[in-house]
């Protein structure tokens, strides 16, 4: 039969639920309140990016946020996690493997220029181009024609007129239009290629939002949006803008938010979860959202490869209380983690094989530590673990890393970078003296989103070069398999392999810990912990 979008949505691995501060709609596109101020400019929290803002190349939270506000895909998130069209008239295939896609017309970029079906090609082409490394080239992977080696074109993509191109993809893929809502398979507009660096300080984009000016980026301060007038999708802005803060720290943008300083906050500092939900009553939100958290270690380190590595690894593992961290710490604002994924992802299971590495074991933490000494001695060797200062990671990195300590009888200690963008540079760059801080926030809601980016052989945010053919292989078959039944089997299983090496070390799920000030209306939270702020309204 012929597969549709509206049908794909059906069965597509999707999320369960909204997050909804203060009340408003349950996730459509439309406001059931008063329309408020159009020209009001929100004001919400953000962070640095860590590159230029080419959305092929932007991976994480900070970047994420505004190249999803000024970018508009081919289909678009719902609150609840699914899919409707948005620059895309339909997405159409008989076998699930040869896709017809037609573009709505009239859509345009923020200067005027058509989007295109070669504004589609030729964005997806640079993105999995292999000399052009960027850092979600792997999303093209399941496209005839690309390569990890090698500078190759896409010949899966082939433009049929205008408003239509062709996708050929190297297996069938039921809901491989679940994808399309993620940044990296945005658009470009013809103007971009002349000079990509320059484009990404001052993109052009066909989304809600657009740069106020071409100074609107003042670095690690502060970038202004406003309402892109050339935007017609399914995410029409009922404000005038969006100005996103960076902050150094969470604890001073919880003070601006008390003071009516910001509008919106998505992360309470962990200072406030005692008090904050009776502080803020119903514009404060602590629900499930689509957000992993781990630490990786590094192989390339000392101790932490082979035999020896994968005994290390596990004791660490067992050595952690994530139940008393998560309730003393966290004020049950976290779940102690039982796969890679989250538990607002269809799929998820706290009966995978392995699993019990994952809980807190002191006894055979220390057997398995004595196990690789005798391999070679760790000795005097200090274990670090990083994180990012700007995040209000320091109380939790501090419980973990006494918990090591005091269970192992070894040195442990947190390692604080200024900036999100400085930890990722040195895991980028394999600087790592221990331990990283490792977070994943859903980029789309499927059990792949949360497997392949991370840990598949070369995949973009796989920073410490994990690779198992046999962890490959079974999200290769996942990909392709002909149910969703059969897909979550193969990611379950593919679990199973890393619960057995460890390349990350799961702690906990997050809840969106959010809140409003006064000054706003309509604030709903997605399936992905961000805030809708094309919904939100001021005055």
């Amino acid at each position: 039969m012929k597969i549709k979008r509206i049908g794909v949505a059906a069965i597509a691995l999707a999320a369960s639920g909204a997050l909804v501060l203060t009340g408003c709609t349950s996730g459509g596109t439309e406001s059931t309140e008063s329309a408020g101020d159009a020209t009001a400019i929100i004001t919400t929290n953000g962070s640095e990016p860590q590159n230029p803002l080419v959305p092929t190349n932007t991976t994480e939270t900070g970047g994420g946020k505004i190249v999803t506000s000024m970018f508009a895909g081919l289909v678009s998130y719902t609150a609840e996690g699914e899919i409707e069209n948005d620059v895309a008239e339909s997405i159409e295939s008989d076998d699930s493997q040869h896709w017809t896609v037609t573009l709505k017309e009239g859509q345009k970029f923020s200067d005027g220029t058509d989007v295109t079906a070669n504004s589609f090609v030729d964005a997806w082409n640079y993105g999995a181009l292999f000399s052009n490394a960027q850092s979600s080239s792997y999303f093209f992977d399941n496209i005839e024609g690309f390569s990890y080696e090698a500078d190759s074109e896409l010949t899966g993509l082939k433009v049929v007129d205008d408003l239509t191109f062709t996708v050929d993809l190297v297996a069938p893929e039921a809901d491989w239009p679940l994808r399309l809502g993620y940044s990296a398979y945005s658009p470009l507009p013809e103007s971009a290629f002349e000079d990509m660096e320059a484009f990404g300080q001052n993109p052009i984009g066909n989304g809600p939002y657009m740069f106020a000016s071409e100074d609107a980026w003042t670095h690690e301060e502060k970038i202004d949006l406003v309402v892109n007038p050339e935007y017609d999708g399914v995410r029409k802005a009922q404000n005038g803008g969006l100005t996103i803060v960076f902050y150094a720290s969470q604890d001073t943008a919880y003070a601006d938010v008390q003071a009516g300083n910001l509008d919106v906050l998505d992360a309470v500092p962990d200072s406030a979860f005692e008090t904050y939900e009776d502080e803020f009553g119903d514009r404060a939100v602590n629900q499930p959202a689509a957000i992993f958290q781990g630490f990786n270690m590094p192989y390339y380190l000392e101790h932490w490869s082979g035999e020896e590595g994968k005994l290390r690894r596990a004791a660490i593992s067992m050595a952690i209380n994530r139940d008393e961290i998560t309730d003393v710490i966290f004020q049950g604002t976290r779940t102690p983690a039982t796969d890679y994924t989250s538990p607002v992802i269809a799929g998820w299971t706290d009966k995978l094989e392995g699993a019990e590495v994952l809980a807190y074991n002191p006894d055979e933490a220390k057997k398995l530590w004595a196990e690789a000494d005798a391999i070679a001695p760790y000795g005097d060797t200090v274990f670090d673990l990083a994180y990012n200062a700007d995040g209000g990671h320091q109380a939790w990195v501090d419980a973990v890393v006494n918990s090591i300590a005091n269970t192992l009888g070894i040195q442990a200690v947190g390692k604080p970078y200024p900036t999100f963008a400085a930890a990722l540079d040195d895991r980028k760059n394999d600087k790592l003296t221990g331990g990283t801080r490792a977070g994943w926030q859903g980029d789309y809601p499927s059990m792949y989103n949360f497997l392949a980016p991370l840990y598949q052989t070369g995949a973009g945010s796989n920073y410490e070069d994990y690779s198992s053919e046999e962890f490959d292989n079974l999200l290769k078959e996942g990909a392709v398999a002909p149910s969703v039944e059969d897909a979550t089997a193969k990611f379950q299983q593919a679990q199973e392999v890393l619960l057995k090496d460890l390349p990350a070390i799961p702690l906990w799920y997050s809840n969106v810990t959010g809140v409003s000030a006064d000054t706003v209306d309509n604030v709903v939270f997605g399936w992905d912990s961000v805030p809708l702020y094309h919904q939100i309204t001021k005055g």
